[in-house]
C-alpha cells in the first residue's frame, strides 16, 4: 500500500512538472504568425520581414493601394500581430524638397545609408526621399519628390540597424518601378 502511494505521488508530480516545463517550453518556442505570400503591395522580401515581426497568434494587414492622385499623396500598409503593430511601411508624394524635413529622427542618433537622394536608418526604421517625377500617363502631375519610410516595432532583434537598408532598397526599386519615376 506504501508503495503504490509513493508511485503515484511519484507519477503525479512527474506529470505536474513534465505539464509546467511544457507549458514554458511553448512560450519560449512561441513565434510569429506567417505572413502572407503577398503584402505589402509585395514590395519585399517574405523572408527578410518574417523575423522582424513580434511573436504572436494572429496576424492583420491593413494595405491601401498603392496609388496616388492629386488628393490622395500617401499610402500605407501596416502589419499587425495580436493587435499591435508589428511592420510598417508609407509612401508619400512631396512637391517641394524643402518640406521633407527629418530632424525629429536625431534623438535616434541615425545612420546615414545610400539610398535614394538621401535616407537614413535607426534600429526600428529607415527613410529615404527621391525625386519622382510623375512621368506623362501617370499621376499625380505635380508631384517632384518620393519619401518612403519603413518602421517595424516588438521586433524580436532589437537593432535593425543592418536589415533595414535592405527593405529599403527593396520598397525605393519597388516605388520606382510602379510609379513610373522619370
Amino acid at each position: 500500500m506504501r508503495h503504490t502511494r509513493r508511485f503515484t505521488a511519484a507519477v503525479t508530480l512527474s506529470l505536474a512538472l513534465t505539464a509546467g516545463v511544457a507549458g514554458c517550453s511553448e512560450e519560449d518556442n512561441k513565434t510569429a504568425p506567417e505572413l502572407p505570400n503577398q503584402f505589402c503591395w509585395n514590395a519585399f522580401d517574405r523572408s527578410e520581414v518574417q523575423p522582424l515581426l513580434p511573436t504572436g497568434d494572429h496576424l492583420t494587414q491593413d494595405t491601401e493601394e498603392f496609388s496616388f492622385t492629386d488628393r490622395n499623396r500617401s499610402v500605407s500598409c501596416l502589419i499587425d500581430v495580436d493587435g499591435t503593430k508589428g511592420f510598417g511601411a508609407h509612401a508619400r508624394l512631396e512637391d517641394v524638397e524643402d518640406v521633407i524635413e527629418w530632424s525629429s529622427f536625431d534623438r535616434l542618433k541615425p545612420d546615414s545609408v545610400r539610398i535614394g537622394k538621401k535616407a537614413i536608418v535607426w534600429n526600428t526604421g529607415a527613410i529615404t526621399y527621391f525625386p519622382c517625377k510623375a512621368t506623362a500617363n501617370s499621376s499625380p502631375s505635380t508631384a517632384k519628390y518620393l519619401q518612403l519610410t519603413i518602421y517595424v516595432s516588438g521586433a524580436r532583434i532589437e537593432n535593425q540597424r543592418k536589415t533595414l537598408p535592405g527593405l529599403l532598397k527593396q520598397f525605393t526599386a519597388f516605388a520606382q518601378k510602379e510609379l513610373k519615376c522619370a
